[in-house]
This record gives structure tokens, sequence and C-alpha cells, in this order.
């Protein structure tokens, strides 16, 4: 059964895209999440449905200062003690190449850590988050307010951590939400339950690009 309230209104949608830096994805990055390059090809397909539909893409992402000041607690110590994670300017900050509308585009962190979205493309951006929420600390609530945005369709890594975390900030600013389940890694069963019990609606990539072309059709 719909419900009107929580209902996508995919011609106001945005797709958000969480932290699949390199870091995060390749297998021999400092702090790979299992299961993150495996849903790659599925954000992949979803980018390319979201810019043939002329609708906004924002990719978020995490950057760890050197010096370990801009990094959560639980992770602080390793980047003190000299680990390299999601460094500015280093290959493993960068967002897959594959998902972005060139290869050639990198970070600019100067833009990012000061809190200003980087354009990358036509009706593209890019936005730092210094900790797990996406709307924590951020330019993104504006952001999508400023595009007309009232409904979210949700990627990327790692789901028990920030995805889920903005997950509970976007439901909280009353953004009509979509969790595409096998474009986000670390889903597991009873956290969708949880999910759709605030009434996030879970779908596939499959369904996501079918409704997506009807729309084009309908224009």
């Amino acid at each position: 059964m719909t419900d009107r309230h929580t209902e996508p209104d995919w011609s106001n949608s945005a797709l958000i895209i969480i932290d699949v830096q390199r870091d995060f994805t390749l297998r021999d990055g400092t702090i790979c999440i299992p299961g993150t390059m495996e849903i790659v090809p599925f954000i992949r397909r979803l980018t390319s449905a979201y810019r043939s539909a002329s609708l906004p893409i924002v990719h978020i992402v995490r950057l760890y200062l050197k010096d370990g000041s801009n990094v959560d607690l639980c992770r602080r110590a390793r980047v003190e003690e000299g680990v390299g994670i999601l460094e500015p300017y280093t290959e493993g900050s960068q967002i897959m190449e594959e998902l972005l509308p060139s290869p050639s585009i990198l970070l600019d962190p100067a833009c990012l850590l000061n809190g200003k979205p980087q354009p990358i493309g036509n009706r593209e951006w890019i936005i730092y988050k210094p900790r797990w929420g996406a709307f924590f600390k951020t330019p993104l609530e504006e952001h999508l307010l400023q595009l007309r945005v009232n409904t979210l369709i949700l990627s990327g890594c790692n789901f028990p951590n920030c995805p889920r975390t903005t997950i509970y900030q976007a439901s909280e600013r009353d953004f009509r939400i979509v969790l595409i389940a096998d474009a986000m890694s670390g889903v597991y069963d009873r956290g969708i339950q949880e999910l759709q019990g605030i009434g996030v609606n879970v779908m596939t990539t499959d369904a996501c690009e079918s409704i997506l072309k009807s729309l084009g059709a309908r224009d």
C-alpha cells in the first residue's frame, strides 16, 4: 500500500552516492569496505539513468586531514599514527572514476573542506561531510532545497554507518527516501525492515531505471 506522504516524487528526486572512494572500494585500499567494489556497476547504471533524465546527482565524500583533526574519534588514532586514509590530494581519496561524468575529474579539497559544493557536470556536484551523516555541518540540505528536491535516492558505502545515518537525518527533514538495495554495500535484512518501518522505500537498480525511463517517455 502506497503512502502519499512517503511515495517517491521521481521528477523532484536526486541521486545521492555516499563515500564510493578508492580507499573504501578497492581491495588494496587502506580502509576497504567488503562488498563495495561489487556495487559499483549498479551505481554506474544509476548515474547513467540520472544523467539521461537530467536530474541531480550528489556525490558525498570524506576527507581526513593528515593531523587527524577532522577525523571521527574511532579512526583518529590510526590517522595520527600515520595511516593514510582518504588524505586530500591522494589517489585513495578520489571517487571511483566509473561513477564520474569524466574520468579526469578530481576532488577539489580546498573547495570541499571550505563547505562548498564542487560542481563536476550538468546538475552534478560533490559535497564533503565531516562525520557519518551527509547533513551534519554540510551544505547538502540547502543545496537540495535550492534544486527543489523532495526525494532522495540513496546508494553507496557502507549501510550500517554513513548511509543509515544519512537516511535518518533525511527522514528528520521530511525528505521522501528510496534505498537502492543492490547499489548499497553492507545491507542486511533487519536493517531494511527497520527502514521500511520509518517509511523508506526499498528498490532495486532495475526498478529505478525503469521508472526513470518512463519519466522520459512521458516528457
